[in-house]
Formats: structure tokens, sequence, C-alpha cells
């Protein structure tokens, strides 16, 4: 009997048991139901349209797809280069006819050279400003751009390089810069180091006590870093500007030289200019000049 009762016990026991573990998963599955379940409003008594509806339905949902565009939208941002601004080159339309010109020197010219390449002094000085020409040209850079060229020059040759520098531009000719030595305060090393094309500056010939053809406005020095002036000292070669030594060597071949074939060289021997390029003692490959009774001829 007492048998029966322990079994009786024990059945009940594991039924209470068994009951109360179904209670606790059934409890936990209840628990994972809720957490996954969307809970579903009526917004029909809150006179709200569709769109509202899901905006209030689903506010969490389109924070975190807004935050998640957001991020991505960085994240693209970042994983592209920065836009590079265009940047538009002006294009200048000129009237060569116009461009093309030579006048006497204005009191605003005379202004920009003296005291550089004119000088500021008490003293005389062989050259008037009243034998000197302001020259206006167009010509193409090594960019194949046109740019406006300025020349002081003397009054004798001054329509010769109008002509000269109006066929060279026709032909495309490129010469770097055409600026007055003024804009390198009249240091002519400096303005040939920089492929400057200039022609008056009141100086003495380099070592000597001479004026220069330059200072008359009678020479003019044409792309000068790629022709430089070459000549031979105590068995030394010298060149200027400095920085032109690889162009000494008039044998090899580069661009913008200067030679009997050039085109350059062909227009101011037309006009009755020497080129220092076919001097005996020294070598003047950017140097064209024109004496004064060949100039008043």
């Amino acid at each position: 009997m007492r048998r029966n009762r322990f079994f009786a016990v024990l059945l009940l026991s594991g039924a209470l048991f068994l009951l109360c573990l179904f209670m606790l998963f059934r409890k936990q599955h209840q628990r994972e139901l809720s957490g996954s379940r969307t809970d579903t409003i009526d917004f029909s008594d809150l006179g709200m349209t569709s769109e509202e509806e899901l905006q209030a339905a689903l506010p969490e949902q389109a924070a975190i797809k807004t935050e998640k565009q957001t991020e991505s939208e960085m994240i693209n941002d970042a994983a592209q280069p920065p836009e590079q601004e265009t940047v538009e080159q002006e294009t200048v339309e000129y009237d060569a006819d116009a461009a093309f010109y030579s006048t006497a020197l204005t009191e605003e010219i005379k202004a920009r050279i003296t005291g550089k390449s004119y000088p500021d002094t008490g003293e005389p000085i062989q050259v008037s400003y009243d034998v000197l020409a302001y020259v206006h040209i167009l010509h193409y850079d090594f960019q194949a751009q046109v740019q406006e060229g300025e020349i002081i020059c003397n009054q004798a040759i001054a329509q010769d390089l109008v002509d000269i520098f109006r066929e060279l531009y026709e032909h495309q000719y490129p010469i770097e810069k055409v600026r007055l030595i003024d804009e390198y305060n009249a240091d002519d090393e400096l303005s040939m180091a920089d492929n400057n094309t200039s022609c008056f500056n009141y100086r003495t010939v380099p070592g000597k006590k001479k004026l220069s053809n330059h200072s008359y406005g009678r020479a003019i020095d044409v792309n000068p870093l790629y022709n430089p002036y070459v000549r031979t000292k105590d068995g030394k070669m010298l060149v200027s500007p400095h920085n032109a030594g690889e162009y000494a060597d008039r044998s090899a071949d580069f661009p913008y030289k200067i030679d009997r074939e050039d085109l350059c060289y062909r227009l101011f021997i037309e006009h009755g200019f020497e080129w220092g390029g076919a001097w005996n003692s020294s070598k003047d490959y950017q140097h064209f000049e024109k004496m004064q009774q060949e100039a008043e001829g």
C-alpha cells in the first residue's frame, strides 16, 4: 500500500515538473513572439493620411533608415575624389590690324621706364626720349596662345619691328615673352634667364665701358634663353644667361633655335639687320641689330 502511495506521489511530482517546464517554455516563446511582432495602430480615428500613418507607425524604422542612408552618403562622398573646379580660360579676340602699331613715348610710358631702362640722372645721356618709340605687337607664346607684347626701340627701326613681328605672328612663330625689360628692373641677365624678348636698355656692353646698341634702341634679343650669348675666355666657354648652357651647342637639335634656316633670322636679315650669331669673336644667337647709318638710310 505504501509502495503504491510512493509511486503515486512520484508520478504526481513528475507531472507537476513537466507542467512547470511546459509553462516556462510557453512563456519564453511568447516573449520571443512579442519581440518580433509589429504593433498595428488604427489611424482611421485620428484622421491621418496614409503617408502620415506610415511615418507614425514606423518612427524608429524611418529614423534608422535615414541614419543608414546618411552614413551611406557620407561613405560614398568620401570615396569620390574631390570635384575639380573647371576654370574656363577667357578667350580674347584681337584685331591684328589695330594691335600692331608704334607711337612716340607718352608721359605714362616715360614714367614706366625712368629710373630703370632709362637713367634717372641729372647727367646728360646720349639718348633722348624723343628718339625712342613704343611698339605694340601680338605674338604666340609657347602654349600657342596669343599674347600682347611691348617693345621700346629707336624710332628708326620701329616700323621694321612692326612689320617683322606681324609676319612672325601670321606664321604663329613662338615667342615666349615680349615685355619691357623694366619689368625685370632693367636687369638684362634676369630678363634673358626668363626668356624675355626685349630691345631698349641703356647700359654698357658687359665688361666694357662702351654703350651697347641696346642703349640706342637699335638691338633686340629674341627668345634669349634658347639662343644665348657664347664666348670663350682663357679657354673656358662663357654662356649668358647662366641657365642656357644646354643651348650653347648649336649643332644640337632643340626647339626655338635661331639659325640661318629660321624664319626669324630671315625676316630680320631682309630688313637690313645684322645677326649676332654670325660674329667671329663671340656668338650672340639671340641678337639682331641695325646700325645707325642703315637705320637712318
